[in-house]
């Protein structure tokens, strides 16, 4: 068992995420000298979706459209120093992902990488019309509409296990975003899967790191009421994670952004219904006696998770064709 600290650093929260923020977080855990990993979170229910449908048309596609750009950069970096990628960018076509990773390593003139696939988040050939629905949604039912996807939200576990096997990539569909962390924690460090309170905290970490600048201030920027600097050049998350689960949220050095008890407390309370209950394939994590302290600048110290055994059953989003479009923008 390692003791740490791991840095776990994110590349993207969101298909089509800038593609020049990884370098700077592959650079920096390289300069660490320490072991790390980064992840790449690229994957919502519109995207998976919009996933299958590109996947119908030409059956190459279907993963990030983004890809190449994102991870191809910093593949050689992270190759030659050892740091495991692992991202949800295969969306509905893990395996064409992974081959486009194998040209990328090739045309840059590098050994072939070791990359490992993780199946099992499809399951449109499954019966659905048995499954409960979450709260405030409809229960699913094909009442004569077209099925567009279905996946289950697959946990850490075939990440952890690809890792130690030596996987240097993992590539996978539907996994449950703060998983893309947890994997990479629990290969390194070797935690059990019955230790609810380190897997709540590598949880906890993972969504921290989830959703890439918003817990480096680019969801807490408010103009006039909550600055942030140099948001043009906002950096991205990198957790230093300890044995314990213990962790040290902070960003690239000379990048913009801020990370403050502000912008850390806004992302832990994120897409959370229940504080006390935040449902994960691997663990329920208790966040009420999380604690955060400023540790430095752009450096803010978690601890205080808390986990339960894991749900007994899994969710999944289950996408139909449908007669409506909804548009959001965002400025």
């Amino acid at each position: 068992m390692e003791e740490g600290p791991f840095l776990m650093g994110c590349g993207a929260g969101f298909s089509g995420d800038r593609t020049d923020a990884p370098g700077s977080v592959v650079d920096a855990i390289v300069r660490s000298g320490r072991p790390g990993a980064i992840m790449f979170e690229t994957l919502a229910e519109r995207t998976l979706a919009l996933g299958h449908v590109a996947r119908r048309a030409d059956p190459d596609a279907g993963f990030e459209p983004l890809l190449a750009e994102l991870v191809g950069p910093v593949l050689p970096a992270c190759l030659d120093a050892g740091i495991p990628v692992v991202g949800n960018f295969g969306a509905a076509n893990p395996p064409a992902a992974a081959r486009l990773l194998q040209r990328l390593a090739a045309d840059a003139g590098l050994m072939p990488p070791r990359i490992a696939v993780v199946h099992g988040d499809d399951i449109r050939d499954l019966d659905l019309d048995g499954m409960e629905a979450a709260e405030g949604d409809a229960a699913p039912s094909r009442d004569g509409a077209e099925l567009v996807a279905a996946n289950v939200y697959l946990g850490a576990r075939p990440i952890a296990d690809a890792l130690r096997a030596g996987a240097e990539i993992v590539v996978t569909g539907r996994v449950a975003d703060p998983a893309l962390a947890l994997g990479p924690l629990v290969a390194h460090f070797g935690w059990e899967w019955d230790d609810w309170d380190r897997l709540a905290a590598g949880t906890l970490v993972g969504h921290l790191l989830e959703c890439g600048s918003q817990v480096t201030g680019g969801y807490f920027a408010d103009p006039g009421f909550k600055e942030v600097p140099r948001p043009e050049a906002i950096g991205f998350p990198i957790a230093e994670v300890a044995a314990d689960g213990s962790a040290i949220i902070t960003k690239a050095h000379g990048t913009g952004g801020c990370v403050s008890v502000r912008t850390v407390t806004e992302q832990v309370l994120y897409e959370v219904h229940d504080p006390a209950s935040y449902l994960t394939p691997d663990v329920i994590l208790d966040v009420t006696a999380v604690r955060l302290r400023q540790d430095g600048p752009d450096r803010v110290a978690v601890s205080g998770a808390r986990g339960r055994p894991a749900p007994p059953s899994l969710k999944a989003t289950v996408s139909f064709a449908g007669d409506w479009i909804g548009e959001a923008e965002i400025s």
